[in-house]
């Protein structure tokens, strides 16, 4: 009975921490502007950076070790590496991000009020999408996400995912898919039990200035919608290649 109290303060410690887990594969011209961004957290949070690599063969690792994170093998593979980086984690709570966004200034205060509020242990928050992209279209693209977000409780893994460790668990995590395994866990969570957080995760636009405006989009949704009508997603996979 006497080591109670000391595992309740230990109990406390780790629901306060925040295992952030970022999936690479050749990720090193972006990972480092990344992780920089993390170190905004300052006194706002305990956290830990465990970045799940799929077997890259560019400074990836390097970038990351540089930069304090923890580095894990994972089987080539998104929703693998997420699950890889998950189970590595030690903190009560996971924020899940893509190595190509970095968060704004402000996300560890938005991040700290949200895992403060115990309402929010069966809820998960995402952040608002902005592309570093001056062009009028990114700024459309960016509304249009904003109304998917709103409407149809679709955040995609580039917006972030903050949720509690036993709510991803009681969910059953995210699944080995080819693809769309963000898309797979937030139906599963629901739209009202999503929440936008206040602050802002700026992504790359390199692959919308590459393949245009429209045609990226248009084949996400496509995707999206194959995904919706059943089709397994390693064939989705394939057309989104």
């Amino acid at each position: 009975m006497g080591n109670r109290p000391g595992e309740r303060a230990r109990e406390a410690a780790v629901a306060e921490f925040l295992s952030i887990v970022i999936p690479t594969l050749e990720a090193a011209e972006t990972l480092q502007a990344t992780l920089a961004a993390l170190a905004d957290a300052g006194a706002a949070l305990r956290t830990e950076t465990i970045v799940a690599d799929g077997g890259s063969t560019d400074a990836t690792r390097a970038a990351a070790e540089t930069l304090g994170a923890r580095v894990v093998e994972a089987p080539r593979g998104r929703g693998r590496q997420l699950i890889a980086g998950a189970a590595a984690a030690r903190g009560g709570w996971l924020l899940f991000l893509h190595a190509d966004t970095r968060l704004a200034p402000g996300w560890a205060a938005a991040a700290a009020a949200f895992m403060a509020d115990p309402a929010n242990a069966a809820r998960a928050g995402y952040f608002r999408l902005a592309l570093d992209d001056a062009a009028p279209a990114a700024r459309r693209l960016e509304r249009l996400v904003a109304w998917r977000c709103r409407r149809l409780g679709l955040p995609y893994g580039d917006q972030g995912l903050l949720i509690a460790r036993g709510f991803y668990a009681a969910l059953g995590g995210y699944r080995p898919l080819a693809m769309m395994e963000d898309v797979a866990l937030v139906r599963r969570i629901g739209a009202r039990r999503l929440v936008a957080l206040d602050a802002v995760a700026l992504t790359s636009a390199r692959r919308y200035r590459r393949e245009g405006y429209l045609l990226r989009p248009a084949r996400n949704l496509l995707c999206l919608a194959l995904y919706f009508l059943g089709l397994p997603p390693r064939l989705i996979a394939r057309i989104y290649a």
